[in-house]
């Protein structure tokens, strides 16, 4: 199996990627390299069985309702348009709020926060996989699937805090020989350096061993048809529901 993770900028030039060659016994760090386009991302995706990219895949989907409607002039009930939990309604997806109470972790609101900017990208990405004839599902059951590194790094009990920008490279030095200690099983080859000198280089490795979690059925998935339903327009995070082990042993116990 390949696998390859992509820590999404709104610029190509913060977009980091990561290639993950697995066996039964141990995966490989092929490929690590900051700076890619789109046109790098629909040329390499049918190289891999799963590619993770850490971006929301769409907006929640109230937000949405109630963008069209203001735009389209409609009438708003304005005895519900008020309140904290109103407005948290419609900044969090589902899964946001999935994540919250899983790890709690919560995620940047892609419809109020600047990853929105980036889910842009992401959206025209997803129009040009598709029209290339790649299986894109918000969910995760096609090619691609949404991830959260540091929501990942929690389901695996390691930091998520602490390690992102120049000020912050001992901690991400750190973090990296951590993951050593916790997947002694990963080679990062001659990509080491990269990984931990550069945080977005880093979480693209992780997008890529979600995505094994995810191929292999070791993620959280919606709970029932209106989640799935739901999820197909929100987009789904793959949240680790299985020790790193589990990744190159499938006999290992689920958590």
């Amino acid at each position: 199996m390949r696998t390859a993770g992509i820590d999404l900028a709104t610029e190509p030039g913060a977009t980091a990627f990561a290639a993950i060659d697995w066996s039964s016994e141990k995966a490989v760090v092929t490929s690590l390299r900051v700076g890619i386009d789109d046109d790098f991302i629909v040329t390499v995706t049918s190289d891999f069985d799963k590619v993770g990219i850490d971006c929301p895949l769409g907006w929640p989907d109230d937000f949405a309702r109630f963008i069209a409607a203001h735009h389209g002039c409609k009438d708003l009930p304005t005895t519900d348009l008020q309140g904290a939990d109103w407005r948290r309604q419609l900044a969090y997806r589902a899964t946001d709020r999935t994540v919250r109470a899983n790890t709690g972790l919560v995620p940047l609101s892609v419809a109020a926060d600047r990853i929105g900017l980036t889910a842009m990208r992401a959206a025209a990405l997803l129009a040009r996989l598709s029209e290339s004839g790649h299986p894109v599902d918000r969910t995760g059951s096609g090619v691609v699937v949404e991830v959260y590194p540091a929501a990942s790094l929690a389901c695996w009990e390691l930091p998520t805090r602490g390690y992102k920008g120049r000020k912050n490279r001992a901690q991400l030095v750190s973090l990296v020989q951590e993951l050593g200690r916790a997947a002694p099983w990963l080679d990062l080859g001659g990509h080491a350096k990269l990984c931990a000198s550069n945080d977005d280089a880093f979480d693209a490795v992780i997008a890529a061993i979600t995505s094994r979690a995810a191929a292999l059925g070791l993620t959280q998935t919606p709970r029932d048809r209106e989640s799935l339903e739901l999820a197909a327009a929100e987009g789904w995070i793959a949240l680790p529901n299985a020790p790193l082990s589990a990744l190159v042993d499938k006999s290992a116990p689920t958590v």
